[in-house]
């Protein structure tokens, strides 16, 4: 996502196009007053980030009339402008503080207790399907081969995840369970970042912080208090590795898309490709 674009956008939905960018990735966030918007990525070609972005908002009003602590939508669908899905959220107040992985627990709780929303239909967390978009757009930017091997893990690791007996119940999830997708208010934890809310293994939510404590520098004290407010450790499950091995994949997938125009993303799109190639499973990853 461009940011001049995603300006363009804006303005074009008739918002303040000086609003703060907050973030740039898969969305541009941007504050606008006691507002937060989200624009979207052209989804002429990819109409699945619409649909996308229009399911983000029915979740928020599912998990506003569940009782679930989570960001609210201030419109109740999403705009398509020019293309690019965008939606708008209320802001929410001042963070009193920073967010840890102890804080994520009882929110998952919360999100694993609840039956399949009805009149909504969520989709299978499909955590390597964005993998060949991200290679395609890293182009010649990164070594083919280098594109080759991740498809290659890509397929294994889908087959492989397609057989696993879960532990847990399937059902509802958020889909990308990090601290940083939680708000500490004066209220308490809030969950955000809703769009990838699916219906699949709850174990996907609880490998995201086991792999952040081996590959992102997660301290095992922090992760202690996430599986100990949760009541599980996802390690003793035998699937753990399967379904880490898929968000690895994804998550190298994932940063090759912005070595083209970005030379530390390539950097660090080599290093993660380095440690899977050497089966290596301690190397260090830095968020990007």
């Amino acid at each position: 996502m461009d940011e001049m674009r995603a300006r363009e956008v804006l303005t074009a939905a008739g918002l303040p196009g000086g609003a703060e960018l907050l973030a740039l990735g898969e969305n541009a966030v941007f504050s606008a007053g006691d507002l937060v918007v989200k624009v979207g990525r052209d989804a002429t070609a990819h109409p699945e980030l619409a649909e996308r972005a229009e399911r983000e908002v029915a979740v928020a009003r599912w998990l506003d009339a569940s009782g679930v602590p989570a960001v609210r939508a201030a419109e109740p669908v999403a705009l398509l402008v020019e293309g690019h899905p965008v939606t708008l959220w209320h802001r929410l107040p001042e963070a009193v503080r920073p967010p840890e992985p102890r804080d994520l627990a009882p929110l998952l709780s919360l999100v694993h207790a609840l039956p399949a929303p009805e009149g909504l239909v969520l989709p299978r967390r499909e955590l390597l399907g964005g993998v060949e978009r991200w290679l395609r757009l890293a182009g010649d930017a990164i070594d083919p081969a280098d594109a080759d091997y991740l498809r290659g893990r890509r397929d294994g690791f889908a087959k492989a995840a397609a057989a696993l007996t879960p532990r847990l119940t399937p059902g509802p999830i958020h889909g990308d369970a990090l601290p940083r997708n939680v708000h500490i208010g004066p209220d308490g934890p809030v969950l955000m970042d809703l769009e990838t809310f699916s219906a699949d293994l709850r174990e996907h939510d609880l490998v995201v912080l086991a792999l952040s404590r081996d590959r992102y520098g997660l301290s095992a004290e922090a992760y202690d208090a996430f599986t100990a407010a949760y009541g599980w450790d996802v390690r003793e499950w035998e699937g753990c590795a399967v379904l880490r091995g898929a968000r690895e994949t994804a998550s190298c997938a994932w940063v090759s898309q912005h070595a083209p125009a970005n030379p530390k993303a390539l950097a660090e799109f080599r290093r993660r490709v380095a440690s899977l190639r050497e089966d290596d499973p301690e190397v260090r990853w830095y968020p990007f």
